[in-house]
């Protein structure tokens, strides 16, 4: 470890600055001299489109990057931080978007193991009322006995904060932290973290793209756009379109399309749908579900709560018993049924789950058609100037930001492979359009161009089945909206009729 100057006493918060920090990956400037200061005890929002800079930034302060240049301040005093474990004994810490928990084990195991000093042989007594204490001073508190599988999202989350601050951190970055909750669950959480930061016990720089939360909780934003701080202040004194303006700059984004009545035939059925959840031990179960042509069913729920299976089962990925029908014929989702019924699929992370990261756009984009003529006959060769032609004019349809139609798709931002698959799956007739998650961990001009041509299609006749974890999203896009817990549908309303607190209630398994 290289540090100039101690370590922050315990229990105090800590302030950090940087100074004219940059980073560059051979040609490319990803941070470019951005300097922010987070007084200790505040609550501060990193604010930014996808590729901003915001994560390059953490994960510089952080250790994970070494900056090409520029200082990092910690308390006052200057800090060289080489790696997280740098990080870690100036008192920063992390909360990442996804939980870093062992689901098998206990709560108190859980904290116990994540110290570096654990001991080979743990004296479970002693570290039982070393943690009651602790949780003794602490605003909120997790069951220590309590397995982490079984915990709601909202106490995972908990969980993960109270993970750092039993590690002694005392600023701490936020990556999203709320993502997987409900809109209850999230205020909840982050009503505690800014708690915490009111009492002087820790300081919070947190990345968010909701700006109900930066309104709610925070105390200033620092915005940055293509890697260069463009803009900030106190939010007291900012409003959300003032924020949205300084992360766009000249651009626009794409006005949502008009929800047009429309009146179709079921096209997607569901019934009696059973299969085993990704433990083994739980089921899924789907009863009566179906989705007509020209509406948007939008399944809301928490992560972990059968979403993901359904969405496997939907793509033949997952074996199932039951009913599943599409156009009133049995489906079963191989790649001729799919064709045939003009069946389109988004799942969750299309990087690793709709791509072959390795091979070129071109290639990806040619994933649903490279095998057939436009009539649908087959080929019996590969048409590189015809897979090409698609790519060039479906990456400039979809403003796919890449640097070559013959980069491999992984060089390509999350919100630009979104893009990419999307007009691929859009391109043609859409009878069913499958998503899930489209918009996670992208920046609102992303979600704004996606959500629109989502609507779109749901306005030219396509049926929607729309998975997400944002009720946000559910509630802009859906005609109707079902809720998913525990593998189940426990909920259904019209959309216009929809009730954000009813709605929270049953994904959280609490109606």
């Amino acid at each position: 470890m290289s540090v100039i100057g101690a370590a922050p006493p315990p229990h105090a918060a800590i302030g950090l600055q940087t100074i004219a920090m940059t980073m560059r990956f051979g040609a490319m400037t990803a941070l470019d001299a951005v300097s922010i200061t987070v007084p200790a005890g505040s609550f501060h929002v990193l604010l930014g489109e996808n590729g901003a800079g915001k994560s390059t930034l953490v994960k510089c302060i952080m250790g994970f990057y070494h900056a090409t240049s520029g200082e990092l301040i910690v308390d006052g005093r200057e800090a060289k931080v080489t790696d997280p474990r740098d990080a870690h004994r100036l008192g920063l810490g992390m909360v990442y978007q996804h939980f870093t928990l062992v689901p098998a084990l206990s709560v108190a195991e859980n904290l116990v193991i994540s110290r570096p000093d654990v001991p080979a042989v743990i004296d479970w007594a002693a570290e039982r009322r070393d943690l009651a204490a602790f949780m003794d001073r602490m605003p909120f508190r997790v069951p220590l006995d309590a397995p982490v599988h079984r915990l709601a999202a909202g106490e995972k989350q908990k969980l993960e904060i109270l993970k750092q601050l039993y590690l002694g951190r005392r600023f701490l970055i936020l990556d999203e932290p709320t993502s997987v909750l409900t809109p209850d669950e999230a205020d909840e959480v982050l009503g505690h973290v800014r708690g915490l930061c009111d009492a002087g016990e820790i300081t919070v720089l947190m990345i968010s793209h909701k700006f109900r939360e930066v309104m709610a909780f925070a105390d200033a934003v620092t915005v940055l756009r293509r890697g260069r701080h463009v803009g900030g202040g106190q939010v007291a004194d900012l409003t959300p379109a003032d924020m949205a303006a300084m992360m766009m700059g000249e651009a626009k984004p794409l006005a949502p399309a008009a929800r047009l009545a429309t009146e179709g035939a079921p096209v997607l059925e569901l019934d009696g749908l059973r299969a085993r959840d990704r433990s083994g031990y739980g089921e899924i179960a789907i009863d009566g579900l179906s989705v007509r042509g020209g509406e948007v069913v939008g399944i809301a729920g928490i992560s972990g709560n059968g979403q993901m299976e359904l969405m496997e089962i939907l793509t033949g990925q997952r074996p199932a018993t039951g009913t599943m029908k599409v156009h009133g014929q049995p489906y079963a989702a191989t790649r001729a049924e799919s064709r045939r019924h003009r069946v389109r699929t988004l799942p969750e992370e299309p990087l690793f789950n709709a791509c072959a990261p390795a091979m070129t756009v071109a290639e990806n984009m040619a994933f649903r058609s490279f095998d057939a003529e436009d009539t649908e006959r087959p080929r019996f060769w590969l048409s590189r100037r015809a897979m090409r032609a698609r790519a060039e004019r479906l990456t400039a349809d979809y403003k796919v930001r890449l640097p070559s139609i013959d980069a491999p798709i992984r060089a390509l931002s999350g919100g630009n492979v979104q893009r990419a698959v999307l007009g691929r799956e859009l391109d043609g007739a859409v009878d069913l359009l499958i998503i899930s998650n489209p918009c996670f961990g992208l920046d609102f001009t992303a979600v704004a161009e996606i959500r629109a041509r989502i609507m779109a299609a749901r306005n030219r006749g396509a049926a929607v089945l729309l998975m997400s974890e944002d009720l946000d999203e559910i509630l802009e896009l859906a005609d109707r909206v079902v809720v998913m817990s525990e593998g189940r549908l426990v909920y259904h309303c019209a959309a216009a009729e929809a009730d954000i607190a009813t709605i929270g209630h049953h994904m959280g398994g609490h109606a």
